[in-house]
């Protein structure tokens, strides 16, 4: 009897993955608009200084703090945002709101509160400023020429507002790619199709086609989705075929194990090559990376939490180092555990958790890799090593989700 390959360690499995993630070559330019969630192509440089001018920060009186003394000041001036402020005359305020340009001469801003208007309209300052005070400088936000965002980049709602305060109404962005996606399965049947009532003996509904289709949408890829495939060995090998002509991914669920009805495997191998199987994870061992023709193939578990948590953790990932991404491992931080894991397993497990309102992390109570309940209650993973077991108050490894699926 030949005996069985070790099972690949995580991140083994993940360094593979990211080696034979080569970048899409092609890249398209997009509206500013439009680019959220994009990965940026080529940097983004400033061709001007943010903010271009010096302006006020409050609502209030700019001034020369040489000027202020115990007397009232006369004001010279009002300067609005936009308009453009004539030098200060010596000895004067000029009344200035928030964006407004300085004036010439002027060397501080008071707020608003911290002055008195006297009855003939003069200004007397309460709190004598500081040079530069309530000033926002000429290119102290961006410098000319600065690169305010790299290439690589995933961009955000936040850096696309970046990009427009530079005058950008476009960005180039890494060309969206294409993913094939199929599930495999004769027990498998769709909302909608079969009643509830009507469900013949041993069926289920295809859950992991829903998420596993919104988590590739959110990541900009454009999806074919092919549905749900036969357990048959020649139906397995036709769709990956057809999938492969035209798609950059294929990635399936279900059908990568070692039963009989399981042909995913065998039908990659006859096609193409398989270059990792089965992981040293928990849940997720029976996970598959290899190519069919010019395209990647990465077959996922059948169990809805296993084909989650290595989507997460695989081929999310994955996807964004197709797109050119640089930043692609999971954020983590260390939080205590409210709750007691006395059963360590030989593999590197991933608890579902959820953080409480004492800063710790209470437990799913089942965390069998079919209950897709602890997924969606879940707001995090307890990455757990193998051998390791947990006592409440230990300090864990967490791993949010709200991130990983975005």
């Amino acid at each position: 009897m030949t005996p069985r390959a070790p099972l690949i360690p995580l991140d083994d499995a993940l360094a593979t993955l990211l080696a034979y993630a080569v970048p899409l070559a092609a890249t398209e330019s997009v509206s500013t608009f439009d680019a959220d969630g994009r990965v940026l192509a080529q940097d983004a440089l400033s061709p001007l200084q943010v903010p271009s001018f010096d302006n006020s920060a409050m609502d209030g009186y700019a001034m020369r703090c040489a000027d202020v003394a115990d007397a009232a000041l006369a004001v010279s001036q009002r300067i609005a945002a936009g308009s453009a402020p004539e030098p200060l005359q010596p000895g004067t305020v000029a009344r200035i709101f928030t964006g407004a340009p300085m004036p010439l001469g002027a060397d501080a801003v008071v707020m608003q509160e911290e002055c008195a208007v006297q009855p003939d309209g003069t200004v007397r300052v309460l709190r004598p400023p500081q040079p530069g005070q309530c000033v926002r400088r000429a290119g102290e936000d961006v410098a000319k020429d600065a690169v305010v965002l790299s290439k690589g980049e995933r961009l955000t709602p936040a850096s696309i507002a970046l990009a427009a305060s530079i005058g950008m109404d476009a960005l180039t962005v890494a060309r969206r790619p294409r993913v094939a996606l199929f599930s495999t399965g004769d027990e498998l049947v769709m909302p909608g199709d079969v009643a509830p009532q009507d469900m013949r003996p041993g069926a289920i509904y295809n859950s992991n086609r829903f998420f596993l289709r919104a988590l590739l949408q959110r990541m900009g890829c454009v999806v074919t989705d092919y549905g749900i495939v036969p357990d048959q060995r020649d139906a397995t090998v036709d769709a990956l075929r057809t999938a492969s002509q035209t798609h950059d991914l294929i990635l399936t669920s279900g059908g990568v194990s070692v039963g009989e009805e399981d042909h995913v495997k065998a039908a990659v191998q006859s096609l193409g090559h398989l270059h990792l199987w089965q992981l040293a994870i928990k849940p997720g061992k029976p996970f598959a990376y290899g190519t069919v023709g010019a395209s990647h193939f990465i077959g996922l578990p059948g169990n809805p939490v296993a084909s989650f948590v290595t989507f997460l953790l695989l081929v999310r990932p994955f996807v964004l180092r197709l797109q050119g991404a640089t930043a692609v491992a999971p954020p983590a931080m260390q939080l205590p555990a409210h709750f007691d894991w006395p059963r360590a397993d030989k593999r590197r497990e991933f608890l579902r958790v959820r953080r409480n309102a004492a800063g710790g992390l209470d437990l799913f109570a089942n965390q069998s890799s079919g209950v897709l309940t602890s997924a969606a209650w879940a707001d995090g993973l307890v990455d757990t090593q193998p051998g390791q077991t947990i006592a409440w108050g230990d300090p864990v490894r967490f791993i949010p989700l709200a991130e990983l699926q975005a």
